[in-house]
């Protein structure tokens, strides 16, 4: 799957889309870096107005895993605010790069 895609709405999610952006994290229980990776990501969300951060039990949620290609934990979608996948990123992203990818999107 390519980005761009991938579009997921917040039925989907089980939560609302940010207003200008979301980033929607795929963890696991046991994943150390998803500690991290959900500290990251609140963080950003709290700095950048209209941003949500969104995290999805990959276990629990293995049909929308499947849909979204999400092969490891964490994977974290950067998504527009259609919904609309604009980057993706496997492993513990640093909040630099976090921020970056969000210019892509808003």
């Amino acid at each position: 799957m390519t980005v761009g895609e991938l579009t997921l709405d917040a039925e989907q999610l089980g939560e609302e889309l940010g207003e200008r952006a979301t980033l929607v994290q795929f963890s696991s229980a046991f994943c150390a870096p998803c500690r991290a990776t959900r500290r990251v990501l609140a963080e950003v969300a709290a700095m950048v107005p209209g941003v949500s951060h969104v995290e999805i039990d990959a276990e629990a949620r293995l049909d929308l895993v499947r849909r979204s290609g999400v092969v490891k934990t964490p994977t974290v979608l950067v998504l527009d605010a259609g919904g609309r996948e604009v980057r993706r990123a496997a492993g513990q992203p640093r909040k630099a790069d976090v921020i970056a990818a969000l210019g892509q999107a808003v």
